[in-house]
């Protein structure tokens, strides 16, 4: 009876003992997992190369497609002003009239000489031809054959002569009638009706301006041009093909319309102050461009087509002023690399050196892990995901 009221006992206290060593391992398993850190997570971005436009912004001025300055051609006395100052002409509309009478006269006077001379010319050539019968019959001598013909060629001459006189008169009674020269605009008139003009004259009556298109005439350090086609010569950039295009920032900062494209590059260094010119052709069909005004040239010079651009948040600075970034390697350890940093485009940094395409650079969470840690890497969102698959074209922009 003992041993059997003892045995239920023993056993509960046995069960008791196991409850508790499994409680103990369960509650030691807890504890490890607690004080084990778990990875930190960062967001990073694939690096990826993409086009890159080279862009320099030149100041510069504009310049009038043509210029004429309007001039007379004969003295005389300006009789009208047939146009409206600041409005825009046509090539050949006559814009002042001289006074043509002087100029009329001698155009008549000459018509009259042309008349008779002509009339001399009518009667030399019969009396030529019957003397050239005659000579032949032997009725009259060579002589008198040879004079009549002399005197059929003079006439003749002097018709020619009496033409030529008449072209000229001509001409200065056409130029009576000032015309413009070129379509453009025309500026304020100098002389007034009743002014006595010359044609020797250094004053200019009127200048008209074509305005549309306008040239954009720029100038760029002999250096920056130089170290450009270094760049390009060594198959870094890639010149873009064709003409350049030219876009205008106007005085008060807003984008001009219409780009232009560029047109010529000075062949020359100027020795005083080491530029090369550089001109632009740019539409202006609202005429909205001026002949010297101040305007800013963004000229694309070349193209990178493996350009990488990384945030600069992701670029630190270690005490040595170098550039650094963090990576995630293959084995999920961050990594720090030192790179180049070239040119600043609104948030980015262009690297020049240091990453490739295929890098996981750390974005997010940069500041919580340290080299050698291990990682995990966060599941970017699809916008994230769309926006580091896919990069804007860009372009790198140098203000002088």
């Amino acid at each position: 009876m003992p041993s059997a009221a003892f045995r239920p006992s023993s056993l509960s206290i046995l069960r008791g003992l196991q409850v508790a060593a499994i409680a103990l391992v369960l509650s030691a398993c807890a504890d490890e997992q607690a004080t084990t850190p778990a990875e930190p997570e960062v967001g990073v971005q694939t690096v990826a190369t993409q086009r890159l436009a080279m862009e320099q912004t030149l100041p510069g001025r504009t310049v009038a497609y043509m210029t004429s300055d309007v001039r007379p051609q004969v003295a005389g006395i300006i009789q009208k002003r047939l146009f409206t100052e600041g409005q825009d002409v046509k090539a050949g509309q006559v814009l002042y009239q001289i006074d043509p009478a002087t100029y009329q006269a001698a155009y008549d006077n000459a018509n009259g000489d042309l008349a008779q001379a002509e009339a001399a010319v009518l009667s030399a050539r019969p009396k030529a031809e019957r003397y050239r019968t005659l000579v032949a019959m032997d009725a009259v001598s060579r002589q008198d054959g040879d004079d009549a013909i002399a005197t059929l060629k003079q006439n003749e001459a002097a018709v020619v002569a009496a033409r030529a006189a008449l072209r000229s008169a001509k001409i200065n009674l056409d130029f009576t009638r000032v015309v413009a020269p070129i379509s453009g605009r025309i500026g304020t008139s100098t002389y007034t009706p009743g002014a006595l003009v010359t044609a020797s004259q250094d004053t200019a009556l009127a200048t008209i301006n074509q305005l549309d298109p306008v040239y954009v005439d720029v100038t760029q350090s002999s250096a920056q041009l130089l170290a450009l086609r270094r760049q390009m010569d060594s198959g870094a950039l890639k010149s873009v093909d064709g003409k350049a295009e030219v876009k205008i920032t106007l005085e008060d900062g807003s984008v001009y319309a219409h780009s232009g494209t560029l047109e010529f590059v000075g062949a020359s260094v100027d020795t005083g102050t080491g530029n090369v010119t550089l001109r632009a052709v740019v539409p202006n069909p609202e005429l909205l461009l001026l002949p010297g005004a101040y305007v800013r040239a963004v000229l694309p010079m070349a193209v990178n087509d493996s350009a990488i651009l990384v945030s600069q948040a992701a670029v630190s600075r270690n005490t040595k002023g170098e550039a650094t970034v963090l990576l995630v390697g293959d084995d999920g350890k961050v990594v720090q690399r030192t790179v180049q940093a070239g040119e600043a485009i609104k948030d980015q940094w262009v690297i020049t050196s240091g990453l490739k395409a295929g890098d996981k650079l750390i974005v997010e969470g940069g500041s919580k892990v340290a080299a050698g840690q291990k990682v995990k890497i966060k599941t970017p969102s699809a916008s994230a995901a769309t926006a580091a698959s896919s990069p804007a074209p860009a372009s790198a922009k140098q203000a002088h």
